[in-house]
């Protein structure tokens, strides 16, 4: 069973795939043979349907979907803003991505969303996606997980990241919707954060419009920001030994890695540790270090 990756930046890191993707494809004797990439997801700058992350992908959109077709991999908008009134759905530029993308190619766009107005509204106008139920639901019970699973209108659904954890209890689903889970593998928030989806709801107000003051992340390594050292030794991260020996083994086979607010190089940390075999992690850092067109900071 093959790991299926599900990548952050379709806008925000445009360039660095425009490079990673001809390694990955051209050499992919450099990549594990057990891994795939599913899709690349993202919003650009001011949108006010994204969620979970203020966006700031800057890449043309035609662009962003013009490589996806080139390399036939599933385009995916992060419309996951939840607070989203029947208003807001009107909006111009979203609604010109979503026909932009709707019809990519032969591969099936898909949007993350977390709203169900909005799922009710691209449903009825643009039946070419496939949809996702966002982390920024934070399904945090297993009851609630297995509910969401069972919505015929998703193709896939990622749950909370602290639900990775629950092993026993994901290895006895039905194998119809172990194939629906896509696990959030390298959050680095607090395993215990009690204000998860005040924070993301935070955000949600900030791309609409909405004057408000920052959410105060009460995590004792708030100050730190991301580190992928510290997504490790989180409870809820998952590495490739993981991917490998129980997840695979017990049928699930899809994995979103997080990082849209990153920077390139950070995210090339993440194709690095988990699609690239070690031997030839040099090798591909080099490619991508050396090209001079491609600012990684």
């Amino acid at each position: 069973m093959q790991a299926v990756y599900h990548l952050p930046g379709l806008f925000e890191f445009h360039e660095l795939y425009k490079r990673f993707l001809p390694l990955f494809r051209g050499h992919r004797e450099w990549f594990h043979d057990w891994c795939e990439i599913g899709s690349v997801y993202g919003a650009p700058a001011g949108c006010p349907w994204d969620g979970g992350r203020a966006g700031f992908g800057e890449a043309d959109p035609e662009d962003a979907a013009g490589l996806m077709r080139e390399y036939g991999i599933s385009a995916r908008l992060t419309f996951s803003n939840s607070l989203l009134r029947e208003k807001d759905l009107s909006d111009r530029e979203c609604n010109r991505l979503c026909a932009l993308f709707e019809k990519n190619g032969p591969v099936p766009s898909g949007v993350i969303l977390s709203s169900d107005l909005l799922l009710r509204y691209l449903r009825e106008r643009y039946p070419g996606f496939y949809f996702v139920s966002s982390t920024t639901k934070v399904l945090t019970e297993f009851r609630e997980l297995e509910e969401e699973l069972k919505r015929p209108e998703f193709r896939f659904v990622v749950p909370d990241f602290r639900l990775n954890r629950e092993k026993e209890r994901l290895a006895s689903l039905p194998g119809e919707l172990k194939g629906k889970v896509e696990f959030l593998c390298n959050e680095a928030c607090s395993f215990d954060c009690p204000d998860r989806k005040a924070c993301y709801e935070n955000v949600c107000r900030k791309n609409l419009g909405e004057d408000c003051p920052d959410h105060v992340c009460v995590s004792p390594r708030a100050g730190r920001g991301y580190r992928f050292s510290d997504a490790m030794e989180n409870p809820g991260f998952i590495g490739i030994r993981e991917i490998r020996e129980f997840f695979r083994a017990n049928g699930f086979s899809h994995f979103k890695i997080e990082g849209r607010s990153l920077g390139s190089a950070v995210v090339l940390e993440f194709l690095l540790y988990y699609l690239t075999r070690e031997e030839y992690q040099l090798r591909v850092r080099e490619e991508i270090y050396l090209d001079s067109s491609l600012d990684l900071f």
